[in-house]
């Protein structure tokens, strides 16, 4: 049986009102698991935009309630930022849009979830993860639904400019730790 060696590396980032951990566990040259948890550490509750969109969840690509795949940007260099935000809306606007989803974080509550980092035909030299969030005003979200146990709601595009980012620190993928710019 072949022995499998992984690459562990742990981070925790604070931000108003929430503290996110992180654990990158590297299986293999080019693929992170990511699990993290967010706990809303404020007086209010919070909009957590780790859900896909609207969009996906209408066509089929995702189940409602599920972390998709995050979404990701050359950096150059071999740096790769992914990132579960909230995006404005496209220009022009398609007919149906990428409408953001947010699972509803209540204050004093812990939200945890997981997905993988992965570069289609790339190794990245080094990948960030950020993940978005702003305070739920009840004005900018509608439509709520259970998915997957997780209370999940539709954003306005208004979303985007109340949104805070916590990003985690560079991961090197050939040391397999984090590291600060």
């Amino acid at each position: 049986m072949p022995t499998i060696t992984t690459q562990f590396a742990t981070t925790v980032i604070e931000g108003r009102g929430a503290r996110l951990e992180v654990d990158f566990d590297q299986g293999s040259e080019d693929v992170v698991q990511v699990r993290y948890r967010l706990h809303n550490t404020g007086g209010e509750d919070l909009a957590v935009f780790d859900r896909g969109d609207r969009h996906a969840v209408l066509a089929g690509r995702l189940e409602p309630g599920a972390v998709p795949a995050p979404l990701f940007r050359d950096e150059g260099d071999g740096d790769y930022t992914f990132g579960h935000v909230a995006l404005p809306l496209p220009q022009p606007a398609p007919t149906s849009p990428p409408t953001p989803l947010a699972a509803r974080l209540a204050a004093g509550q812990m939200l945890e979830g997981s997905f993988q980092l992965a570069v289609p035909g790339e190794v990245p030299r080094r990948a960030r993860w950020c993940l978005g969030m702003a305070p739920f005003d009840q004005a900018l979200f509608d439509q709520p639904q259970q998915g997957g146990g997780i209370e999940v709601w539709r954003g306005s595009f208004a979303v985007v400019q109340a949104q805070q980012k916590l990003c985690t620190p560079w991961y090197d993928m050939a040391a397999g730790v984090f590291k600060e710019d």
